[in-house]
């Protein structure tokens, strides 16, 4: 078993230090915000800022000012104050009133009360990438945002017997690979990851974020929880809440409980006694996580990644259906993909690569199969692979062989058939294998300038006309609002995800304009049809919590029971999920209220209008000064 500090350079005071002061100069002056919290006047604020200050120390504290740039597309350091892509900002302008980097537990049970006691709600980020779903954004204008991995970037244990890590938020998918690589471990130890490995890997599973192995449901995966709640309470779920022996002595001699050493199955059995509460804490905004375990990768015996190209639209159908015989089967052990044409054309160069016609205009069906030619590939592109010793694989392989190449047309690909690099096969594979790679999202910025993009994820069946029925509703919607669609299918176990990409210039009003309203109506027709989405823009989570309205939306309503009981004073993450405390009035606040029919708790006449926000505000909203109430 090992365990060491990751960026220990860059880690403040160590977990479990008394909470100090901070020296403060009575030079120092703090702006004012850009947007106050709901009902806190500047003078009351200014008290909350000093008192955070003093607290953290001013590295550790920035207010978002009117001055403070929000730059278009950059995953700097500036990027941990809002949404970076800008999705959201046509219909209401998504900023916090500062940025807070809390040390350690104490710093964050501190900054809980302080938040308690002046009412200012606290909007949690591990990482804070959290691309196309909204950054760092806050769903309420003026919520302190609260970035957990700037310090809590630790390594706590790598357990390689029984394959189970602890970690704390700041820790990302790189740097789990890197400190395998570092103690040469890669060859009997592997994680999986998602496309892009920058992120924190209990921020990813906490949104329910997925990978390419086996072991890709990163939700499923995690193994034990230790959570703040509103009250400054510590918990540990599963085996987690019966101490350790040695956690009993030091509780003796008065160590605090985020650092005794946790039971000896915390990381290895999820259930414990009585109620599993884990999932309250999944996209959710009752509590504050500082640890987590989760379930780490063999290193399997071999992989073998192919690609079968499919020549026509309407190819999903039965190809759909043959890879999900073979992924109930377990022939393919992993969440497979079938990319469609545009997708991965964007990986190989930019859209004016392969037409002349402006962004606006959707291209020919002549210009994608000119596009297929090109590349060498097909409208439909299935990515996967098989796991194991040389014999099982080339046993798989000829059973995938006879089953997915019975469509007239389609080709089978390996590794060492794709010669071209950049390779989408080459990218996908180390994801595949549990290794980190950076390359695939390469479509994003190349397909035209300043390209940023919003995700959309319905859950339905898995089945090949339903996949057929997806896409061509997909290709209409997005051609009604003048953008190109760019997607895949992803059979995950039972169910199939069809992953819809807009991708847009964020520095174009309009496109990004036309996206986000895409957006809002691909929600609406897929819960027409019964189909969910599973994770989303912060911005349009009102709009899905409303799409889950079984008996009145009674799990919505349970939800908010719930966190008027664990967070009475409402104050961890308001709106996220589209569970808003008492305290704030939902007409006010819900954005898109013209696609909501109905949400509990707001009489229908008060649905129907525009973007909800009352966040007050300092100066201009906007960039351009004209979103002063928060929403245009």
């Amino acid at each position: 078993m090992a365990s060491i500090p990751v960026h220990a350079e860059a880690t403040g005071a160590q977990v479990g230090q008394a909470v100090k002061k901070q020296p403060v100069s009575d030079a120092v002056s703090l702006p004012a915000p850009r947007f106050l919290p709901p009902d806190v006047e500047q003078d009351r604020f200014d008290e909350f800022a000093k008192r955070v200050l003093a607290l953290v120390g001013q590295d550790n504290l920035e207010i978002i000012s009117a001055d403070t740039p929000l730059v278009n597309n950059d995953m700097g350091k500036t990027a941990y104050k809002y949404d970076a892509y800008r999705s959201a900002d046509n219909e209401c302008l998504l900023v916090g009133c500062g940025v807070v980097h809390p040390r350690h537990v104490p710093d964050v049970r501190a900054i809980l009360a302080l938040c308690n006691e002046f009412n200012v709600p606290l909007w949690p980020v591990s990482a804070g990438r959290n691309l196309a779903y909204g950054g760092s954004a806050p769903r309420v204008p003026g919520s302190l945002v609260m970035r957990l991995g700037t310090h809590m970037n630790r390594i706590l244990e790598v357990d390689t017997e029984h394959y189970t890590c602890v970690v704390e938020p700041g820790v990302t998918y790189q740097d789990m690979h890197d400190y395998l690589a570092k103690h040469d471990l890669l060859d009997k130890v592997r994680q999986d990851t998602p496309e892009i490995s920058w992120g924190s890997m209990i921020g990813n599973a906490l949104d329910r974020g997925g990978g390419s192995t086996p072991y890709g449901d990163h939700w499923g995966a995690h193994c034990g929880m230790e959570v703040l709640l509103a009250n400054g309470d510590l918990v540990r779920t599963g085996m987690g809440a019966m101490s350790s022996v040695e956690g009993r002595e030091e509780a003796k001699k008065g160590v605090a409980p985020w650092d005794q050493t946790p039971n000896g199955c915390f990381s290895l059995f999820p259930y414990g006694f009585g109620p599993i509460n884990d999932g309250l804490f999944t996209q959710g905004n009752v509590g504050v996580v500082t640890k987590m375990g989760f379930y780490l990768m063999p290193n399997f015996a071999g992989i073998t990644p192919f690609m079968v190209t499919y020549p026509r639209d309407d190819d999903i159908e039965e190809a759909m259906r043959i890879a999900a015989k073979l992924r109930l089967n377990h022939i393919i052990q992993h969440a497979c993909s079938m990319r469609y044409i545009t997708l991965d054309a964007g990986f190989y160069g930019p859209r004016s690569d392969y037409t002349t016609s402006d962004r606006d205009q959707i291209l020919t069906s002549d210009e994608l199969d000119a596009m297929c030619a090109r590349l060498n590939l097909g409208r439909w592109n299935f990515t996967g692979c098989v796991y194991g010793p040389p014999k099982m694989r080339e046993m798989a392989l000829e059973h995938v062989k006879a089953e997915m190449l019975r469509l007239p047309g389609s080709r089978f690909f390996t590794l060492e058939d794709r010669t071209e690099r950049p390779s989408v096969l080459h990218a996908r594979a180390p994801n595949m294998e549990g290794l980190c790679n950076m390359d695939q999202q390469r479509w994003i910025k190349q397909w035209m300038p300043n390209g940023a993009h919003l995700l959309f994820t319905p859950v339905s069946r898995v089945d090949g006309k339903t996949a057929l029925q997806q896409f061509r509703l997909a290709k209409k919607l997005f051609a009604e609002h003048q953008m190109e669609f760019m997607g895949h299918l992803v059979v995950f176990h039972r169910d199939m995800h069809t992953v819809s990409c807009m991708v847009y210039d964020s520095t174009d009003a309009a496109m990004r304009d036309r996206a986000w309203k895409l957006g809002r109506r691909v929600v609406q027709e897929w819960q027409a049809r019964g189909w969910g989405e599973m994770r989303q823009h912060i911005g349009l989570h009102d709009q899905v919590a409303a799409s889950y309205d079984f008996n009145g939306h009674a799990l919505l309503r349970f939800n908010e029971t719930v966190k008027a009981a664990l967070d009475p004073k409402g104050i961890i993450a308001p709106g996220k999920s589209g569970i808003w405390p008492r305290q704030y009035a939902k007409e006010k606040w819900l954005m898109g209220k013209e696609f909501i029919p109905a949400f509990p708790g707001v009489e229908p006449g008060l649905l129907g209008g525009g973007a909800g926000a009352n966040g007050k505000v300092n100066g201009k909203n906007g960039d351009d000064g004209k979103n002063g109430d928060g929403a245009k």
